[in-house]
């Protein structure tokens, strides 16, 4: 995958935006209900291949305990958008500052399946080497995963599960001996499909 054909096709594709009337009643009493929130999916070349930054969270948290994820969290009130909130939380759990990111645009907002939060991700370059710094208190590791890792075959598949009463098709990928799934597999299977088509 090229970064710089990635960036061309995300810039040139409208945002999808999730359809709250599609999204079924037993999500409205969950007390993450339609929360907004953000990632970033920061991506970087290392070693003449395109790779994307992930965290393992700690084991003891209260939220996705030990999950790979993509630094990011609610949008805070004193967050102006989704971007400033995924770019406040990439510095605050692994130590990018938000000047050193190259925004290059926006992937479709989607539903963390667990807890109702309507995530945006927003993807962005980073230069590398970089000093990253795993907040101690959240991440347990940060992950440099090429994206080709991601790509082989068998890396993927779907399972399809019902959760607070809607039927899911829920994404996986392996990673060495980690299992990616959620709301992290379906971006980075969208990722993916943008960038084949780039």
């Amino acid at each position: 995958m090229n970064l710089e054909d990635l960036g061309r096709a995300l810039s040139a594709r409208p945002f999808g935006t999730l359809e709250r009337s599609a999204i079924g009643p037993g999500y409205r009493g969950l007390p993450g209900a339609f929360t907004p929130a953000a990632v970033l999916v920061p991506l970087f070349e290392a070693g003449g291949e395109p790779r994307v930054l992930l965290t393992r969270r700690r084991g003891d948290l209260r939220r996705h305990p030990g999950q790979i994820s993509f630094p990011g969290g609610r949008v805070d009130e004193g967050d102006p958008d989704s971007l400033s909130a995924a770019l406040r939380e990439a510095r605050e759990e692994v130590g990018i500052e938000p000047g050193d990111v190259a925004v290059l645009g926006r992937l479709s907002e989607t539903l963390v399946v667990m807890t109702g939060f309507l995530l945006t991700p927003w993807v962005g370059l980073v230069p590398y080497p970089y000093p990253w710094v795993a907040n101690p208190g959240e991440v347990a590791e940060v992950i440099e995963a090429p994206l080709a890792d991601l790509e082989r075959a068998g890396a993927h598949w779907t399972e399809t599960r019902e959760v607070h009463g809607m039927v899911h098709e829920l994404h996986f990928f392996t990673l060495g001996k980690d299992t990616i799934w959620g709301a992290t597999a379906r971006i980075l299977f969208e990722l993916l499909t943008v960038g084949r088509s780039a």
